[in-house]
């Protein structure tokens, strides 16, 4: 008996990336989560206090990794016209601020996982040619990159192992 999902029925696993000002890292996540996720998964991200605006570093080196930046913009979780019917599987923190932020009531007993990331656009001063910046941008992809594709397998997942391979993803 095949413990495995069967991807033809299996919904997508809703993901909801939160970082306080959702300009830079939760963006690169969505970003990445939905053209990697390829049907199994599905991002959004928002933020307590969101800038309005993507960083446009953020922009620039999504795009040079080969993302496509159609439609990402910056919002808060509490913009039911942006969240509209969205109901999250798991919520991923991405950054150390969100990560102490009391989520909204409406998340419920949703699952909170930390990823922890690095803030690449950090740097006020940081401008294109700025060799760390682009060393910062391309870390930051890739670890996201390989959670990402840790995520997928988790989907394929029974329920019962999800739990804990989630857990495992932090690390």
């Amino acid at each position: 008996m095949d413990n495995n999902k069967d991807l033809s029925s299996a919904a997508p696993l809703k993901i909801l990336y939160i970082c306080t000002h959702n300009r830079c890292r939760s963006a690169l996540s969505e970003a990445i989560t939905n053209q990697l996720g390829k049907g199994l998964l599905l991002a959004k991200s928002a933020g307590s206090s969101p800038a309005g605006e993507i960083h446009p570093l953020t922009l620039k080196y999504l795009t040079q990794a080969g993302y496509t930046t159609d439609g990402l913009t910056s919002n808060s979780w509490a913009d039911s016209d942006y969240m509209g019917d969205f109901v999250p599987d798991v919520v991923i923190t991405v950054c150390d601020n969100a990560a102490g932020e009391t989520c909204p009531l409406w998340l419920g007993n949703t699952p909170k996982l930390h990823w922890g990331l690095a803030d690449p656009s950090k740097d006020t001063e940081s401008t294109e040619s700025d060799v760390q910046t682009v060393v910062d941008f391309a870390q930051t992809i890739k670890k996201i990159e390989a959670r990402v594709e840790r995520l997928k397998k988790i989907v394929l997942l029974p329920a019962d192992k999800q739990a804990k391979a989630f857990e495992q993803l932090t690390n």
